[in-house]
């Protein structure tokens, strides 16, 4: 079983119309995503804009998700600065996280011999379990099979990798070579089916903000060696993961817009994310129409 369960949303942070911390909005929208079938979730991530939280408010932030559900929360605690990510790390455990997101560096792009003493550094930090986030689209860096496997081996709590990568071919090879027990979350939308094909256990989805129930049954279908109910599934998704991020409207724009069609707490993004391009509303009321949703 994944130790965070198998559906979890990386949930968007709601913000107040004036930009500020909407911490009354983020209890009932974590409560409204597990409810409506995340088994857990990613609390300031990037979709959840931790470019733009500063420490304080994602702790704060942490705080309050872990206070308002009784479900596995990941705090993201990364940083292209491994002191800051020390201190991330150290305040979102004593926050009460369940386990913790480490990004590779961002813009500075460091060496696989950075990455991975940053990361050990990070672990050694605490005992929480950790997901390394390896995303090279947006880091600028790709976190090395060999790296990742080495870290899984020496660090006990290196225990999961969120995978963005795009190539599951590769996140087999990880596998074959990672200790038994080290998990695979998808973290690409569009790949969670072929990941689950390679030994993947689990999403931490963007859709899963309004498709959580989907996902769970294209899981249920597979294990049951369904292959073509789980494809069907997907591909009623297909509109979702093409809705969710764009040039026009990056990720979380698309699912700030669809949560407020759907009655949930989200507020604007902070800038540079936005505004929101003409049509996007029009958009997210197709896809959540397809699906019954609205």
């Amino acid at each position: 079983m994944a130790r965070f369960g198998r559906v979890l949303t990386a949930m968007v942070t709601p913000f107040t119309a004036d930009g500020d911390l909407d911490f009354d909005g983020a209890q009932e929208l974590a409560q409204w995503l597990t409810q409506t079938g995340s088994e857990g979730l990613v609390v300031a991530g990037t979709t959840g804009e931790s470019p733009t939280l500063t420490h304080d408010e994602q702790v704060d932030l942490v705080a309050a998700v872990v206070e308002a559900v009784d479900a596995p929360v990941v705090a993201g605690a990364g940083s292209n600065d491994t002191r800051a990510a020390i201190d991330l790390t150290e305040r979102c455990a004593a926050a009460g996280a369940d386990g913790l997101l480490h990004a590779a560096g961002y813009y500075n792009r460091p060496s696989q011999a950075g990455l991975a003493a940053h990361f050990r550094a990070c672990a050694a930090a605490t005992d929480l379990p950790i997901v390394i986030y390896d995303i090279p689209v947006r880091t600028g860096r790709k976190i090395a099979t060999e790296t990742m496997a080495a870290l899984a081996h020496e660090a006990p709590n290196i225990a999961a990798v969120k995978d963005a990568a795009g190539d599951p071919g590769e996140t087999a090879r990880l596998l074959s070579l990672a200790p038994d027990g080290f998990e695979v979350y998808s973290g690409d939308d569009s790949l969670t089916l072929p990941l689950m094909a390679v030994g993947a256990v689990g999403a931490i989805g963007v859709a899963t903000h309004w498709a959580a129930a989907e996902t769970a049954a294209m899981f249920d279908a597979f294990e049951r060696g369904e292959v073509a109910a789980a494809a069907a599934v997907n591909a009623s998704l297909i509109p979702s993961y093409r809705f969710e991020t764009s040039d026009a409207a990056p990720n979380p724009v698309p699912t700030k817009c669809a949560l407020r069609l759907l009655g949930q707490p989200a507020g604007p993004c902070r800038l540079p994310m936005g505004p929101e391009p003409e049509g996007l509303e029009a958009q997210a009321r197709a896809v959540l129409s397809d699906l019954g949703k609205i």
